[in-house]
């Protein structure tokens, strides 16, 4: 494993956000955002009304900025998030999950439980020197974000629908 459970599920659903930006846009009304909620795990405050929504599509692009800004970038971004929302971890257990931190109190705007959530996992990261995990997808029609937890860092495409396409093209090329 390159990375705890939480700091893994954080960057995950980090990812997943960005690239819900990516057309089509896949966060459009509070029922993805609910769908989103369960999927990644979240706990606590969740209002599911279009404030938050709102709320929660404003991080995807500082937190695209986050995941892929350099190293010293990357540092004073985390520590402008986490003094900004005053965050103090602590080790909880809930959901079958064995300790791990939470830097926000449960009942915290849940754009500000994502936002946080992702500069703890960044802190992970940057430590370990293993920004190059996170990267741009290789197909240069897509925007989306790539986290690469494979052994070998061999993933390149954000999704199987960008890599199929590339391969597809390279196929019809020799092909041709």
């Amino acid at each position: 494993m390159v990375f705890t459970h939480d700091t893994t599920a954080s960057l995950i659903a980090a990812v997943a956000l960005v690239n819900s930006a990516e057309e089509p846009d896949t966060m459009t009304d509070p029922d993805r955002l609910d769908a989103f909620f369960a999927e990644h795990g979240y706990t606590g405050s969740h209002t599911r009304d279009e404030a938050e929504l709102a709320a929660v599509r404003a991080l995807r692009a500082p937190l695209r900025r986050l995941l892929t800004s350099d190293r010293d970038t990357a540092v004073a971004l985390v520590n402008d998030v986490l003094a900004r929302h005053r965050a103090v971890p602590q080790l909880v257990r809930h959901d079958g999950f064995d300790y791990h931190l939470h830097a926000t109190d449960p009942a915290a705007p849940l754009a500000d439980r994502i936002e946080v959530e992702t500069a703890m996992a960044m802190v992970d990261v940057i430590r370990a020197d293993e920004l190059s995990r996170l990267s741009v997808c290789a197909d240069d029609t897509c925007g989306g974000l790539v986290l690469d937890l494979s052994r070998n860092r061999s993933r390149r495409y954000c999704s199987t629908a960008c890599g199929n396409r590339i391969a597809v093209a390279a196929y019809r090329a020799r092909k041709g």
